[in-house]
């Protein structure tokens, strides 16, 4: 499997959720399969989205792409940090 990390700062949480939930069908069209969102601890706007990929190049493509450096904008998100991952291993305890 193929995962995307993206770590970044939001201006306001609940005006980019609504950016983020209008998205969706884009993000799957993409070939995003599943995510998940995160906060830290102590600060709402500072989010981490961990999604699974059908490719890593798919992830890059999307996430590079002007339209959506347009949505982050848009969106209010701040410096976002991509890491892109290849799973080696998984498991349930």
């Amino acid at each position: 499997m193929q995962y995307v990390l993206i770590i970044h700062e939001v201006e306001d949480y609940p005006a980019w959720k609504i950016i983020f939930d209008n998205a969706a069908q884009i993000r799957k069209e993409a070939g995003e399969i599943s995510y998940q969102l995160l906060k830290f601890e102590n600060d709402a706007n500072n989010i981490v989205h961990f999604s699974r990929w059908d490719s890593l190049q798919n992830a890059k493509n999307f996430f590079e792409s002007e339209a959506l450096v347009e949505i982050r904008k848009q969106a209010g998100v701040k410096a976002p940090k991509f890491v892109y991952l290849n799973e080696i291993e998984n498991g349930n305890l």
